[in-house]
């Protein structure tokens, strides 16, 4: 099942890179603490997991709490600044329809956005044929997007093929 056409019109382009920009500069929200018996996502069973190298403006807020979202999960994390992003994107083949705020590297495999480690855990167990996993836009509740009151907007996170055609991959409620 397709879920996004890669040919965005461009008044929705700017539109929400506007919305990204403005998103991105906001104070980001704490995260909300967790129980003393909460659970961990489960780390792929292999000795070192791979780095996840981040790219990102270096005045956006919120990738850096996606990336301690990483680091929680043990992985090691690499942020790379940059006033560039558009080159990034391009560089790793994110479409207009594709784009977030950050985008990472991870063992062959490009993230858009703010997946969740089980996602990328899901990815790197599995080992599809395809350029990785994208989560357009910044849905509030998804890890660095997370809201003071609890509030999770339901989300799709997308396989990007080789192709640049996208698939549904998981659906976080």
């Amino acid at each position: 099942m397709k879920l996004l056409s890669t040919s965005a019109l461009p008044a929705l382009a700017l539109a929400a890179s506007t919305l990204l920009v403005s998103a991105c500069n906001a104070t980001p929200a704490a995260p909300a603490a967790k129980a003393a018996n909460a659970t961990v996502d489960a780390v792929p069973a292999r000795a070192t997991l791979p780095v996840v190298k981040v790219h990102k403006d270096p005045n956006c807020g919120c990738c850096g709490g996606w990336a301690e979202h990483m680091q929680a999960a043990g992985f090691p994390v690499e942020i790379h600044d940059t006033s560039d992003m558009a080159s990034v994107k391009q560089r790793l083949g994110i479409g207009e329809g594709m784009m977030s705020c950050h985008t990472s590297e991870i063992d062959g495999y490009v993230v858009e956005g703010h997946v969740p480690v089980s996602a990328i855990q899901k990815l790197l167990a599995e080992r599809p044929k395809a350029r990785g996993l994208v989560l357009p836009g910044m849905p509030i509740g998804s890890p660095g997007m997370e809201s003071p009151d609890g509030y999770r907007q339901p989300f799709t996170v997308a396989l990007l093929a080789e192709d640049s055609s996208l698939s549904e991959f998981s659906r976080h409620e």
